[in-house]
This record gives structure tokens, C-alpha cells and sequence, in this order.
């Protein structure tokens, strides 16, 4: 049994945070704001409470896009994104479709609708449709270099690790597999 190993992700831009803060300041904003003059006798400390609430939403939101890794263990693949988590054995791969590429290039690959996940530019985390409606799990961080992990029951994994040519070459070597690029 060998020891578990981790792949990292590519970095995701520092513009994603500007996603998750900017729309709970200005949602704390107009709550407060409405709150202070919409006073007619109601509790005026009732707003008070928005403070905290966008706090603990943002926390949340942002410990949610530090959970991420991809790892392999014992011969299955574990991609932790966000609340989502996908394990997949080694052998439920079809490794001679996989391939390294660019969403940009493959634009019919790129996520589409969110099924059950989070998305914000930049990020995209869960289950979504692909623009050719397929389905596929996604952890995707930069849309430049993207592991497309084919599953033989018809899903797709798509996944931004920083080097995506040695997640792909250490998946095939667990399944015996032969190397091309």
C-alpha cells in the first residue's frame, strides 16, 4: 500500500475573492441601510444583525474555496471541491481517451449549467453540463490546461492540477497503461 499522493492545483486568480465580497458588501449595505431608514418603531439594532450574518457567509464562502485538492489513494482518484467530493477507482477511467487540453480551444467541453456546484469566474466546483449537455465533475482553476478524465460509465472529470501531464502519467501507470502523449 503506498503512501497517498497529492496533486496541486493550478492558482486561481486573486479576482475571485472580489467575487464572493464585493456582492455581500453591497447586500450588507442596502440591508443596513434600508434598516436605518426604514425605522418605524421596529427594533433599530435588528440590523445589527446583517453584520454578523455577512461575516459568517463570506467565511464560509471562502473556507469553502480554500477546500480543494485532488489526491490519489490506493488506486482511486479523490477530488475534494469545495462541499463536493468525487472518488473514483483508477480502472473506471477510460485512460485512452484522456487527454490534456485547453477550454478555450475545446469550447464545447466548457461548463455550462450548474447542475449542483459553485461557480465564479475562474472557479467552477461540482456537477455541471458541458456546453455539448454531457455531464462532468469539475474542478477547474484555469481554464488553460485541463485534464479531461473520461469515466467508462459515460461521466467526465475535468480537473486544473498545476501539472496535468503528471496526474495523467501517474493514472496510467497505476492501470498498467501504455504511455502516449
Amino acid at each position: 500500500m503506498r503512501k497517498p499522493e497529492d496533486f496541486p492545483l493550478s492558482p486561481t486568480s486573486r479576482s475571485i475573492w472580489l467575487w464572493l465580497w464585493i456582492p455581500l458588501l453591497i447586500g450588507g449595505t442596502v440591508v443596513i441601510g434600508g434598516a436605518l431608514t426604514g425605522y418605524r418603531g421596529n427594533n433599530p439594532y435588528l440590523f445589527l444583525l446583517a453584520i454578523p450574518s455577512m461575516v459568517l457567509v463570506g467565511a464560509g464562502l471562502s473556507w469553502m474555496v480554500r477546500r480543494r485538492h485532488i489526491r490519489l489513494d490506493n488506486r482511486e482518484l479523490q477530488v475534494t471541491a469545495t462541499l463536493y467530493t468525487r472518488k473514483v477507482a483508477v480502472e473506471a477511467i477510460d485512460l485512452a481517451r484522456a487527454r490534456v487540453m485547453s477550454l478555450d480551444e475545446h469550447t464545447e467541453f466548457k461548463p455550462r449549467f450548474k447542475t449542483n456546484g459553485f461557480s465564479v469566474p475562474g472557479f467552477q466546483a461540482g456537477h455541471f453540463r458541458l456546453r455539448n449537455l454531457s455531464k462532468a465533475f469539475c474542478l477547474i482553476t484555469d481554464r488553460t490546461r485541463v485534464l479531461s478524465l473520461p469515466l467508462r460509465d459515460g461521466g467526465l472529470i475535468l480537473l486544473s492540477p498545476e501539472k496535468p501531464h503528471n496526474l495523467l502519467d501517474r493514472l496510467r501507470e497505476l492501470a498498467d497503461f501504455p504511455r502516449h502523449r
